[in-house]
């Protein structure tokens, strides 16, 4: 595709995305007002429901077809000696997830979700499998401690492929819902960098430990992230230019997803701090795809938190989950689906002709 057309699928895809339903969100409050409970009862399942219903435009939205992206690609500020595994466990991960022997797989299985494993940038080879989408962008990005961690023309073709990548999924099998999940060593670097740069918060306070490091490795991991914001001076309200700066190319393609879904009306599941990254990027450059985004759980890692702030999400889980893959997203898609099966399936109180509470007569005297 050329170039050109990377940046116009990206302004259509924008343009189209129509925000969220009041009418269809407004039908399925009123049913649940309905229902055969006290009101509230459902407690933020209700509200869920019908945060669902607007983002679908369907008073009862039925979450049947659900899909998990999982993105992979390497990083080149990992030689920095930002993390604790050395770099080719993304493609040894990449294999894992195409085996079914990784935890999203398990989690993805129990949500009755399939599994969309992508070779977005890995810089090893990965297997040439007929499950994989190899996309492979480019052998990883450039150390973005030194400069732009990709070129502009790069980044826009990686959010293309994410949105082509839904519309084709959405076309061959359907979707419902989707969930976004990530591999890449170097990863929570690229979204320390990112998410600083978008909510003005200092490097030290939105950078962690991910995958456990030890304290010198943390102050590199800081000062690598102090450096990619003072050398690329990324500007928040760019979204291509943010993810050229300081993202990936995993980043560039889950938020062309979250672009694909928002315009497609399909509810779009965040993971954790990666995921979230991309959701920041998706929504810098389409601000309405925010009305579309189900925040599934808080990592402990800084950048997740500063990032669910800056989108105004509240997580529907806080279990300590800093895995990445997906794998909370896959827990917050079965939290969906048991949302909108309430809000369709359980009875409301003519239905099942039982008497509500304002049916009683009070007594007399």
């Amino acid at each position: 595709m050329d170039p050109l057309d990377h940046a116009a699928l990206i302004a259509q895809t924008a343009a189209h995305i129509p925000g969220a339903d009041a009418a269809a969100a407004r039908r399925a409050s009123e049913r649940q007002a309905r229902l055969t409970q006290p009101p509230g009862s459902l407690g933020r399942l209700e509200a869920l429901a019908t945060r669902i219903a607007g983002i679908t435009g369907e008073p009862r939205p039925r979450l049947e077809r659900r899909l998990v992206v999982v993105a992979a690609a390497d990083h080149g500020v990992a030689a920095r000696g930002v993390s604790a595994y050395p770099a080719e466990v993304t493609a040894q991960m990449v294999a894992n997830f195409l085996r079914g022997g990784a935890a999203i797989n398990v989690l993805a299985s129990h949500a009755g979700a399939r599994v969309r494993v992508v070779d977005a940038g890995v810089a090893g080879d990965t297997p040439r499998d007929p499950a994989l989408l190899r996309l492979r962008l480019a052998p990883g990005t450039a150390d973005l401690s030194a400069g732009p961690a990709m070129p502009r023309p790069l980044a826009e073709r990686a959010l293309a492929a994410g949105i082509r990548l839904f519309d084709e999924e959405r076309a061959a099998g359907g979707v419902d819902v989707v969930a976004c999940g990530d591999m890449g060593i170097g990863n929570t670097t690229a979204a320390a960098a990112l998410v600083a740069a978008v909510t003005g918060g200092p490097a030290r306070s939105v950078t962690g430990r991910g995958t456990g490091i030890d304290d010198a490795r943390y102050e590199q991991k800081v000062a690598a992230v102090e450096r990619a914001l003072a050398v690329n001076r990324p500007d928040p309200g760019d979204g291509v230019g943010l993810l050229a700066a300081v993202g990936g190319l995993e980043i560039g393609v889950l938020a062309g997803v979250f672009l694909g879904a928002a315009a497609a009306r399909v509810p779009a599941v965040v993971d954790g701090v990666i995921s979230g990254a991309a959701a920041l990027v998706a929504v810098a450059v389409a601000p309405r795809v925010a009305e579309a985004l189900i925040a599934s759980h808080r990592s402990p890692e800084p950048a997740h938190a500063a990032t669910l702030e800056h989108l105004r999400l509240e997580p529907l889980l806080d279990l300590g989950l800093r895995l990445g893959e997906g794998t909370g997203a896959a827990l917050g898609i079965t939290l969906c689906v048991a949302a909108c099966r309430l809000l369709d399936e359980m009875a409301t109180f003519d239905e099942a002709g039982v008497s509500d509470s304002d049916s009683v007569v009070p007594p007399e005297g």
